[in-house]
């Protein structure tokens, strides 16, 4: 196999010049927001992907004056910045795969402002997505998009990737409830594209950001839209001892115009490991469970909940519980956002990806999936958005012995074949980054690629933001993997600026 850093380390800036760009940057934002030792840049060289990579100096700015001069900084100079959240993206859309900056804007976690009467919230982009919903509730609002990460997860990162969820089914996803955005260019340029009035006339130039991966621009306020609390919840468990007949289930409650607000899947293999953890409920002896929920009007649930139900069971659903209590429910929720954390329970690594496929083909898909990891002698977990066939094959496996991190991209790499070859695409919600840039030529043709790099080259010409993410690149993250295995980390002591470490 071809050397697969030869390209990376070309790409990289002379080390020489990095003293003169951290002068400059402590000038910008204070010495101690300024990190550029070995054991203080390892603290960012991952995200929640398989991928490691090390920065070559890290930048903490607290204002969008900050982010501006940092980004001139970067700009004279020449090199490359990488926007970064609270680093839980899963396809290393947050790694300097060939060094440069990292910008991390945890310090700018700020909600600035509330109008619930004209129903949204300016927020800045290290604010975490719950505390949103937090801030509203009080008065009955709260904010959509609800990623299983959105404990965690920055609104910055969520808009970069137009994040989904659980009730992505029913609300959509980011780009449906951002309004507008104040962006910070690679020359330090300000922009501001949309704001607080909804259908602002001209181009939707913040629907173009969102989902852009941080490879426009830096997005330093959001304008985010607030909705109003229905008036009831009915959540209920629908247990399955067939995943075909789960997954039937889902297009007919689909089909019969139920109208859940999400509907989700676990599988025997999450149940397994997520029940013995959280406690929600799960039975373990079920192939799959069906999480549904509905909303509206009290009087009005019942009726819901019930065609959900008599649904399930004509499709072979052996019992559907509805959550009593509150407390019921939320266990019931907690059983499905804590999934992926608790499968670290049984295996060192996992590797996830993040297909869409038409709710029709998901019978078919997941027993092609469950094909390939039984030939491949692979564990595979499935939990996910089912009612918008968002799938989510997490293969769990240890990196640390031989061949098993080649063996696990391999077949990972044929399941995302099998849902782009049933009409389906590369990902619903967690973004190409680099693990899934050289997929982009499944789905988009040379034209379609050249038309966006277009767009890109108008926002950011010297190719600084953000690089290697989304276009297909020189370099495959599955050959970074395969060669960085086992040892992905870098070795105790070593220099920063090496890019991925191998």
């Amino acid at each position: 196999m071809r050397d697969p850093l030869g390209a990376l380390r070309a790409a990289r800036p002379r080390r020489a010049s990095w003293a003169a760009i951290a002068r400059e940057l402590r000038d910008a934002v204070g010495a101690a927001h300024v990190l550029e030792s070995p054991g203080d840049v390892l603290a960012y060289e991952y995200d929640a992907s398989n991928l490691t990579a090390v920065p070559d100096l890290v930048v903490l700015p607290a204002t969008e004056d900050e982010v501006a001069a940092v980004l001139r900084v970067a700009s004279r100079h020449r090199v490359p910045v990488v926007p970064r959240g609270a680093g839980t993206g899963i396809a290393g859309g947050a790694l300097p795969v060939v060094g440069g900056i990292v910008v991390a804007l945890t310090r700018m976690n700020r909600i600035l402002s509330l109008d619930l009467d004209s129903g949204y919230a300016i927020v800045e982009p290290g604010v975490t997505n719950i505390d949103i919903t937090r801030a509203a509730a009080g008065r009955g609002y709260f904010y959509a998009p609800d990623p299983s990460s959105q404990y965690a997860s920055s609104i910055g990162g969520n808009v970069g990737h137009n994040s989904g969820g659980p009730h992505t089914i029913a609300y959509g996803v980011t780009t449906n409830h951002v309004l507008g955005l104040e962006v910070v260019l690679a020359s330090g340029e300000r922009v501001r594209l949309g704001g607080p009035a909804p259908d602002a006339p001209g181009l939707d130039l913040a629907g173009l950001v969102v989902g852009a991966e941080g490879t426009l621009g830096i997005v330093t306020r959001i304008w985010v839209r607030l909705l109003r609390r229905r008036e009831a919840v009915a959540t209920l468990l629908a247990i399955f001892h067939s995943l075909d007949r789960a997954s039937e289930a889902v297009t007919e409650i689909i089909g019969r115009g139920v109208g859940p607000v999400a509907l989700e899947m676990l599988d025997r293999n999450t149940i397994a490991v997520v029940e013995p953890f959280v406690h929600a409920g799960y039975p373990l002896d079920a192939e799959a469970v069906l999480l549904v929920e509905v909303e509206g009007v009290r009087d009005a649930l019942p009726r819901a909940a019930a065609l959900v139900e008599d649904i399930c069971c004509a499709r072979g659903a052996v019992d559907v519980r509805v959550a009593r209590t509150e407390e019921e429910r939320q266990a019931l929720w907690l059983g499905r956002k804590a999934a992926f954390g608790a499968l670290g329970r049984i295996a060192v690594d996992y590797y996830l990806h993040d297909a869409v496929v038409p709710r029709s083909r998901l019978p078919e898909v997941l027993r092609r999936v469950q094909a390939i990891a039984a030939r491949e002698r692979l564990t595979v977990a499935n939990v996910f958005h089912a009612g918008d066939g968002n799938l989510h094959p997490i293969i769990v496996f240890d990196g640390r012995v031989p061949g098993e991190t080649a063996r696990v991209i391999r077949a990972g790499e044929e399941m995302l074949r099998v849902c782009v070859a049933a009409g389906g695409t590369i990902t619903g919600e967690h973004g190409v980054g680099f693990e899934k840039s050289n997929y982009m030529p499944w789905i988009y043709s040379e034209a379609d690629l050249r038309a966006m790099r277009a767009v890109k080259d108008v926002f950011d010409p010297e190719g600084l933001m953000n690089p290697w993410k989304l276009f297909p690149t020189p370099v495959s993250s599955a050959e970074v993997l395969a060669q960085a295995a086992p040892a992905r980390r870098a070795p105790a002591g070593a220099p920063a600026a090496a890019g991925v470490w191998v």
